[in-house]
């Protein structure tokens, strides 16, 4: 038998420099902590060969006094707490006191600080321990040169240049999109590669770090989530449903100040895209959540990416119910903000050569300007006598219900005045900016949709009992699911009861889904309750069989409809939250600028 030994003490630096220290961005990420809690009002981070070769980052925070520097190279030395009680309510960037111990094991690195009332800086090797004075203003300069030049091996799993200098700079976005209070410069190989300068507004640091286009197609998001236990707020901006992407590369999710990598966060987010994005696209979002530090446990990971709340479920609320209500109104209704606007913004100039740019603002169950709701009994709107007959009898297909002012000019309305069916597919219509072309399906089908969610509320869904029982082999955990869950799943219109210890049997589904497969179902279900709240899974799955109901009961694409059916149709667009996109996800509408009209035809050139 091998005898049992202590290990080495560098070698244990070594083992853990490889949970804290993955590449250059978390070296990056680490020393940016630090400075963030120095109080630094300006960081410039300095970088060669994508990091590899070299980090510098010098900031101007408080600075360290020569006594404490040899002390900050040590593992498990900090500044930031002192006892359980600090460790439970963490905020601060950093705390657990490896970061430098770790980088020192797999680099060369040094420090030169100084602090307000010194005559001069000192400077550190943090290898030899060689401590003698050094140049320096107020703050912190920590170079580290050769990463991983000891660990080769490691070195190996490096990729290219430009790869590693992508995820620094991501790291510093990171941190940049959390402080709009700090400047941040990045230099590389000695050339100027990003600044931002400090603001005291979240949303030009937004533009500034994502680009204009990103302010200018997303919302902002303002909710706070009142609970016994304490406020859950959340704040920020979420991208509008067009300007989805294929991948998750622009969802950034902020805890006390802090970037995280949150399943939580990440399902309440495209839980409240679910029936406004088309296929597989990623939404984009900058989201802030302030949670009491008493109530999340950021000591979870080395690298404090993760967290884990108390309460997740209440988080997951807030967060849903927060971009829900971004998303809900329709941008139809926001004055001046609509597709011609935001193609303006999107090339228009740098966020800061220019003045503030307009941002949308909701006006939740406010009057729209420009058109007004009036009481009629007539579910398609206020439309002359004459044509009643025809608008209600288009109106019982889908069970449109916003009665519409016909007295306006029609520019006053969002969408406009319909002049022309092309096809039994579009409507068209002008309006102040040009004009709009609708998908008349599609609109009527989310307006269907959403009045199916409204009715169904208070409501179970009926269920469809199954001839023979579907039976399949369970899981432990779906057994347990389908036992706590019984009176969410009949709410459902499921019916789902334990065999014996290992098998299920679904014995009804829901009316409107009788022809799906139910075992499939059940499974998908069950999952959902597992992960979710009850309440968030009664949710997505009512809503799924409304979407199918939905698309049944709006009214068909080749169905020829009066100028005023298409008026009525548009008003209702214009009151109905999400009409943007139809249940799964694709346009509703769209505008064409006059100046992109003009383009067509050369006008002006």
């Amino acid at each position: 038998m091998p005898t049992i030994a202590l290990l080495p003490d560098e070698l244990i630096s070594q083992i853990a420099a490889g949970e804290v220290i993955e590449r250059p961005a978390a070296v990056v990420r680490e020393l940016l902590d630090n400075a963030l809690d120095s109080g630094a009002t300006q960081i410039t981070v300095r970088l060669q060969a994508g990091g590899v070769r070299l980090i510098a980052v010098e900031d101007n925070g408080c600075g360290m006094p020569p006594e404490q520097l040899p002390v900050a190279i040590q593992r498990h030395a900090t500044s930031k707490i002192r006892n359980l009680h600090d460790l439970e309510s963490v905020s601060t960037m950093g705390f657990r006191g490896e970061a430098l111990a770790a980088i020192g094991a797999v680099s060369e690195l040094t420090l030169l600080s100084a602090t307000a009332d010194a005559a001069h800086g000192h400077f550190l090797d943090a290898r030899s321990g060689e401590l003698r004075p050094g140049a320096r203003a107020q703050g912190t300069s920590v170079e580290v040169k050769e990463l991983f030049f000891s660990t080769p091996a490691r070195r190996k799993f490096l990729k290219s240049d430009a790869t590693e200098l992508a995820h620094c700079l991501d790291a510093v976005r990171r941190h940049a999109l959390a402080r709009p209070d700090v400047g941040f410069a990045v230099w590389h190989d000695g050339k100027l590669i990003e600044q931002w300068r400090a603001t005291t507004d979240a949303t030009q640091r937004m533009a500034d770090v994502l680009g204009a286009e990103f302010v200018a197609q997303s919302l902002p998001v303002e909710h706070t989530l009142h609970t016994a236990t304490g406020d859950v707020r959340v704040q920020g901006r979420c991208g509008l449903p067009d300007f989805a992407r294929s991948r998750a590369d622009q969802q950034y999710a902020y805890v006390n100040g802090r970037f995280v990598r949150d399943k939580v966060i990440a399902h309440a987010a495209r839980a409240a895209y679910e029936d406004v994005l088309h296929g597989h696209r990623q939404p984009v979002y900058v989201l802030y959540v302030a949670v009491d530090p008493l109530r999340v446990d950021v000591n979870v990971h080395p690298t404090k990416i993760e967290v884990r709340f108390r309460d997740s479920r209440e988080v997951h609320q807030a967060v849903r119910h927060a971009v829900e209500q971004a998303l809900a109104p329709s941008r139809a209704t926001q004055t001046g903000q609509n597709e011609y606007t935001y193609h303006e913004a999107a090339t228009a100039e740098p966020a800061w050569q220019q003045q503030r740019m307009p941002l949308p603002m909701p006006a939740y169950g406010q009057p729209r300007q420009g058109w007004r709701v009036q009481e009629s009994s007539n579910p398609w709107g206020t439309l002359p006598a004459h044509q009643a007959e025809t608008a209600n009898e288009t109106a019982s297909e889908g069970g449109a219900s916003a009665p519409i002012d016909n007295r306006q000019a029609p520019t006053d309305w969002p969408l406009g005045h319909a002049v022309a069916q092309i096809h039994g597919v579009y409507i068209l219509a002008e309006n102040a900016h040009g004009m709009v072309v609708v998908d008349m399906h599609a609109a009527h089908e989310r307006i269907v949709y959403e009045q199916l969610k409204h009715q169904m509320d208070a409501a179970a869904l009926h269920s469809q009992p199954l001839l023979i029982p579907a039976t399949f082999a369970a899981t432990a955990q779906e057994i347990a699911s389908a036992e706590q869950h019984v009176a969410s799943l009949q709410q459902l219109g499921l019916e789902i009861s334990a065999l014996n210890s290992k098998t299920l049997a679904v014995r009804a589904v829901p009316a409107p889904l009788a022809q799906a497969d139910p075992v499939e179902l059940a499974r998908q279900v069950l999952a959902e309750l597992a992960q979710h709240d009850a309440g968030t899974v009664l949710t997505r799955a009512r809503n799924d069989i409304l979407s199918t109901m939905a698309c049944h009961g709006a009214v068909r694409a080749n169905r020829r409809l009066t100028i005023d059916e298409m008026n009525a149709l548009l008003r209702q667009m214009e009151a109905t939250d999400r009409a943007d996109q139809c249940n799964h996800g694709r346009p509703t509408w769209r505008q064409l600028s006059m100046r992109e009209l003009d383009a067509l035809f050369l006008r002006g050139r």
